[in-house]
């Protein structure tokens, strides 16, 4: 509900500042920090925390993914939006009755909105981060379990080769690459949710080593890459006893890597 504050800063002056911060999206953001604030001196802190480089969903509290409000804390990965096409895929081979789950889950994006394209999966989500199992425990609230640690350990025993989706947004990030990366995620995002490794595909590589004990038979598992990793992905995937597909949208320049096992 929009607020019906008198601020003492205008939205005009704050698109004005976010632009001079170097924010892309400055008017959409201005009208969000407007709407979402309750007071002019809660506005104020929120422009300034912006200004300074805090990510806009944290300040927030929220992020929009697939048309849900995601929960975001404070030191957890921020989904973004070309990860909606993951989810995509994934409902193309998904039943009322498939076994989900959604690895390196961070908030628990993936999960929430494959729960709310396709009531009836049973939804399972592991992270190591303990900031994240938090948050997408609020997120999953009646809609899935969330475990707390590293990839597979975390998830209970009896899904072992029953899975029949797994999604998994891993950190692909190339090591040498996160310099560049925006402040927002770079400097306010944990540093295992972003670095890849050398090639940016180590957790890719252990995820693809493991995953055919997990996956059900046809089962499939779904990893976003960046179009210059795919065909090394999908050459994981295959050494792995995975039969891969690449897949990608020009519209969120999303790729997505599919191992299925036969």
């Amino acid at each position: 509900m929009a607020s019906t504050m008198s601020p003492t800063l205008t939205e005009a002056q704050i698109v004005l500042a976010l632009r001079a911060a170097g924010c892309v999206f400055a008017e959409d953001e201005a009208a969000l920090l407007v709407a979402e604030s309750t007071s002019a001196s809660q506005l104020e802190e929120r422009v300034a925390r912006r200004v300074a480089g805090d990510p806009l969903e944290v300040i927030l509290g929220w992020a929009e993914f697939a048309g849900l409000r995601i929960a975001i804390d404070p030191g957890v990965f921020v989904p973004r939006r070309r990860t909606e096409y993951l989810v995509r895929r994934a409902l193309k081979l998904a039943t009322p009755t498939s076994i989900v789950v959604d690895l390196c889950c961070g908030s628990g994006a993936l999960g929430a909105a494959m729960a709310a394209a396709m009531p009836g999966i049973r939804l399972y989500a592991s992270d190591i981060e303990p900031a994240a199992v938090a948050c997408a425990r609020r997120n999953l609230t009646g809609i899935g379990e969330v475990f707390e640690g590293d990839l597979f350990d975390a998830l209970p025993a009896d899904i072992r080769g029953r899975v029949d989706l797994l999604l998994v947004n891993a950190p692909y990030v190339p090591t040498e690459e996160i310099s560049g990366m925006p402040p927002e995620a770079r400097d306010h995002e944990p540093l295992v949710t972003l670095d890849g490794g050398p090639d940016g595909l180590d957790v890719h590589r252990r995820i693809a080593n493991i995953a055919p004990d997990w996956l059900a038979a046809g089962g499939t598992l779904l990893i976003e890459v960046s179009r210059l990793q795919a065909p090394i992905a999908a050459a994981i995937f295959e050494r792995a006893g995975l039969s891969p597909s690449v897949t990608h949208s020009r519209k969120l320049d999303a790729t997505v890597v599919l191992g299925t096992r036969p």
